[in-house]
């Protein structure tokens, strides 16, 4: 009924002509399988030992070895989630430590690219930790991926991962980019989740910003005086001087702006800026002639102060 087309059972037909030769190839065929499998079992092991190496360095805090090894064993599998996630935690963490600004961006990009493949290879999973780590790290790439932080931030965020930080990392990302009401949100979040026995002094000088933002000036007031009261940062006392001074002349209280500007050259000598806000304080008084010699102070002091060069109608060659 069914017609063999040439050569369909040649296999067959050598088996009964050659019993030898087929018992060989039976014999070679098993060997064959073995040793694959043994090298599959020994490969398996010998992973698995390199899996625990690692994480036993990622408990114990060596980050460089983390970020070393996974480097190595990535040649070899390129795409594995495992190894590519210890690689940008790895990274993320060995940023933190640099001082040195290029060192720290060039780890940063590593985080990022190692956290965006491991995504890939999971895609549709959530992986709320790794969203977390690759939204910080977006963030310190710099305001022009402030949209990136925002996202991976927030899918984090839903996907239910919790962190101390979260809410502050998105409250200084909305407010790069201009979205005040959200980042006021956020940083009034992560204000409310601490115990009360300490809050950043940069995050009150943030919130301060986002609702001077919103045209809320006295809502930043009060996130201003309590960034001066309690900060022992002298630069971070100095910024929220300079924004309450601002604030204080715009709502037409002169006095207490002077005040605030005067008090930054009481406590840290000269300065600059200082100097140029009084100069704007004094010619929306009126007072042009006090308000040039502030502004040709501001430039004593530094001479490519773009704004008071730009007052004294004075322009870069």
């Amino acid at each position: 009924m069914f017609k063999k087309k040439p050569g369909q059972w040649l296999d067959i037909q050598v088996y009964r002509k050659n019993p030898v030769l087929t018992g060989l190839t039976v014999i070679i065929a098993a060997m064959l399988v073995l040793s694959l499998a043994f090298l599959g079992i020994r490969n398996k092991n010998e992973w698995g030992r390199d899996r625990r190496e690692l994480l036993r360095c990622w408990e114990e805090g060596t980050y460089e070895d983390v970020y070393v090894l996974s480097g190595q064993w990535l040649e070899k599998k390129p795409l594995d989630f495992f190894l590519l996630s210890l690689r940008g935690f790895s990274s993320y963490q060995l940023a933190a430590a640099q001082i040195n600004a290029s060192s720290t961006l060039r780890y940063i990009d590593d985080c990022v690219v190692s956290l965006r493949k491991a995504l890939l290879t999971r895609e549709g999973e959530r992986d709320a930790d790794l969203r977390y780590v690759l939204g910080k790290a977006y963030y310190h790439k710099g305001a022009s991926y402030a949209d990136l932080a925002v996202r991976y931030l927030e899918e984090a965020r839903g996907n239910g991962f919790r962190a101390p930080d979260i809410a502050e990392y998105l409250g200084l990302a909305y407010a790069e980019l201009g979205d005040y009401r959200n980042s006021v949100a956020s940083l009034s979040e992560s204000l409310n989740s601490e115990d009360g026995s300490y809050v950043s002094d940069l995050r009150l000088l943030a919130i301060a910003r986002s609702y001077i933002g919103l045209g809320e000036g006295n809502s930043a007031r009060a996130y201003l005086v309590r960034c001066i009261e309690n900060s022992k940062d002298a630069t971070v006392v100095i910024q929220a001087r300079l924004l309450l001074g601002k604030v204080l002349a715009g709502e037409g209280e002169a006095e207490e702006a002077e005040e605030q500007f005067r008090a930054i050259l009481d406590e840290s000598g000269e300065n600059a800026d200082a100097h140029f806000e009084l100069g704007e304080l004094y010619a929306a008084l009126g007072d042009a002639t006090r308000a040039r010699a502030e502004w040709r102070r501001a430039l004593r002091i530094n001479p490519g102060h773009g704004e008071a060069r730009e007052k004294l109608g004075i322009y870069m060659p």
